[in-house]
Formats: structure tokens, C-alpha cells, sequence
């Protein structure tokens, strides 16, 4: 086209975004099934029990360091409901512990208890191994191999020193 720069490739068609979307999604699947089956045979987690451990882990004392349940929701991927069912069962297990906000009383706050935090640092090497598995067994498949080539792309050096952003690990 005329009036492309040079180099410029016209948009993909809607056909071809939904076979992208469908393969990203296939791995989506592949990867979450993998880690879920890995975690509840392990330790007893599910896929979004270990995420809201994980995020909450990282919360500290000082400024935005605690998460609202609406926070917490969009970090996990749930809906704000789903999420409050959610920590009330990981509450009854003893693995969180939820305090009112002592400067907004209208604020209910999650912390992860000593069993909670212990069960994410046991269970946080079978998460990991299970994620590895599970993108080296989809890079043999060619619809997804250039998909897991663009997630290990991801990773940028803090990533790989242990510097994660705990919203985006599930």
C-alpha cells in the first residue's frame, strides 16, 4: 500500500487474530491445567489459592503496601465475589488473616499467616517446576512454540534475579 511506511505490514485479519487468540488461549489453559494438577497433588493449592498467597506476600507496612479486595480481585483474575469466597476459605484454613484498616475502618485488609507464608515457600518450587514443564511440552507443539517463545521473551533481567512482579504470577 501507498501509504504504509516502508516496512509496515497491514493488520492481521480477523480470522487470523482469533487463531492467535485461540492458540493463546490453548496455552493459557495448557500451562494453568499443568500447575493446578501439580499444586493440589503437592500441596493441597489450587492455581488461584498459591496466586493470592503469592500477591499477598508481598505486601508491606508502608505506603500502598496492602491491598484492597478490589486490588487483590484484578491482581488474581477474579471477580471481587469470587475473590472474598476465596480468602474466606483460605481464612478457615489458616493460611490468611483479614483486620480491619485501623486509618478507615471501612477497609478490610488480608495478611498471610506464618502457615500460609510456609505453605507458598513449599509449594513455590513445584509451582515453578510445573510452569517449566509445561512451556517446554507446548514448544514442541508448532501452533504454540512461537507463544512461549514470546513469554520467555518476557523475562527481563530483574525477572531472572528474583524480582517479580507478584500481580502477574499465578
Amino acid at each position: 500500500m501507498p501509504d504504509e511506511p516502508h516496512g509496515a505490514t497491514a493488520p492481521p485479519t480477523g480470522q487470523a487474530l482469533a487463531q492467535g487468540w485461540g492458540a493463546l488461549s490453548s496455552l493459557h489453559g495448557r500451562i494453568e491445567a499443568h500447575i493446578e494438577r501439580a499444586l493440589r497433588a503437592g500441596h493441597g493449592l489450587s492455581v488461584r489459592e498459591f496466586a493470592v498467597l503469592n500477591v499477598l506476600s508481598g505486601q508491606h507496612d508502608g505506603e500502598g503496601g496492602h491491598l484492597q479486595m478490589k486490588e487483590l480481585a484484578d491482581s488474581v483474575v477474579l471477580s471481587q465475589s469470587a475473590t472474598t469466597r476465596l480468602v474466606a476459605r483460605l481464612e478457615a484454613r489458616g493460611l490468611l488473616s483479614r483486620y480491619i484498616c485501623p486509618t478507615d475502618r471501612r477497609g478490610i485488609y488480608t495478611n498471610v499467616s506464618r502457615e500460609g507464608l510456609r505453605l507458598l515457600e513449599e509449594a513455590r518450587p513445584t509451582h515453578d517446576a510445573a510452569l517449566r514443564e509445561a512451556l517446554q511440552d507446548a514448544a514442541r507443539r508448532p501452533e504454540l512454540a512461537p507463544l512461549v517463545t514470546a513469554v520467555e521473551g518476557l523475562c527481563s533481567p530483574s525477572l531472572a534475579h528474583g524480582v517479580t512482579d507478584r500481580r502477574l504470577t499465578a
